[in-house]
């Protein structure tokens, strides 16, 4: 255990942490303490009811994800941090969403991998807060283990958790990504985040797959973001003319949003756009070979999805485009694909293309 530190050390210290962290290129910083009873509550009633899908590690780790001194023990307080990642450079959402002869990426997805960076600054922050005030103990996540860092940043006063199950922050939206260092540094902590969601549930219709099934619940089967990243087999059929043509993730609950009006784009020069994928056109991603794919994708988010599923999602898409003989040949050259997962959605989307007029 790190310390003991007197009140004014602790102080002094929580005053670097701050300087730290904005030096480092994050947004904001928060310390939260360790109990989640609320919420390990309302994860289990979730994970009773199935809604978190094939996401099977979500009920393995037990109480780890919920109790951080379980995870990691001897933690006494969660220092949570943001920091924007949405493309500077990356072309209107809303434009790519109405082409479908384009493909459309979450925006947070456009750059470098967002884990990567923030790990890296997490872990910088802690080098420098040990160099200045001696050894403790610290163990840096971001999206990495069972952590429930939305709570967790919520207690730290990052922001409250919305209707769409984001974190929204009063002053930028909710388009940023999170991350943590458990600790065992009794620092003091901060004020947790009040809801101002209000009346607003603009969020709610604008799921284009209903996941959002009532103020702060989601139904991960439905999820656009679980559906193209997280499930590995076939995308149920009946959803998948709701998927349009979103090939990673989805944001659309998001840029309905009245707060992401305070939204900012991302100052890490790590996070702009790579190989124009804020806009790219679906019949030329189809006719990428792995190694091009694996090329094009190294060091991002995209590359977590694996050539067979990147093909099962952009057959998805294809079949919701216009019709045309580009697309229409694009997927015969795949019907006959060694997957079996990939050449059922192939075979669906030239249904579609066939039927479209």
């Amino acid at each position: 255990m790190a310390g003991p530190f007197t009140a004014s050390e602790l102080s002094r210290l929580r005053a670097r942490l701050d300087a730290l962290a904005r030096e480092l290129g994050f947004d904001q910083v928060g310390v939260a303490g360790i109990d989640l009873a609320e919420d390990e509550a309302n994860l289990e009633r979730w994970l009773a009811e199935r809604r978190h899908g094939g996401m099977e590690y979500m009920a393995r780790h037990g109480h780890r994800r919920s109790r951080p001194g379980a995870l990691v023990p001897g933690t006494l307080r969660v220092i949570s941090v943001r920091m924007a990642a949405t493309a500077p450079d990356a072309a209107p959402a809303a434009g790519v969403l109405a082409d479908a002869s384009k493909g459309y990426v979450a925006r947070y997805a456009l750059g470098r991998d967002y884990h990567k960076v923030l790990r890296s600054r997490l872990a910088a922050l802690a080098n420098r807060l040990e160099g200045e005030f001696g050894a403790f103990g610290h163990r840096a996540f971001v999206d990495s283990a069972p952590v429930m860092e939305k709570p967790l940043a919520r207690d730290a006063g990052l922001g409250w958790i919305g209707k769409h199950t984001n974190l929204i922050n009063e002053r930028a939206g909710s388009l940023f990504m999170l991350g943590e260092l458990y600790t065992d540094l009794p620092l003091p902590v901060d004020e947790r985040a009040k809801d101002r969601c209000g009346s607003c549930s603009a969020c709610l219709p604008a799921c284009p797959t209903g996941a959002i099934t009532a103020p702060y619940r989601l139904d991960a089967r439905l999820c656009i973001s679980y559906l193209t990243i997280e499930h590995h087999g076939a995308i149920p059929e009946a959803l998948r003319p709701a998927i349009g043509n979103r090939i990673f993730g989805c944001d659309d609950c998001q840029l309905v949003c009245p707060w992401n009006k305070f939204a900012r784009v991302a100052a890490e020069p790590d996070f702009r756009v790579r190989h124009r994928l804020d806009a790219p056109d679906l019949v030329e991603l189809f006719a990428w070979g792995e190694p091009e794919y694996l090329e094009k994708t190294r060091g991002s988010a995209l590359a977590r999805l694996g050539f067979r599923r990147w093909l099962r999602n952009l057959a998805v898409a294809l079949g919701n485009a216009p019709r045309s003989p580009d697309a229409a040949a694009a997927l015969q050259a795949r019907a006959d694909d060694a997957d079996p997962v990939v050449r059922e959605h192939v075979g669906w989307a030239l249904a579609r293309q066939g039927r479209n007029v």
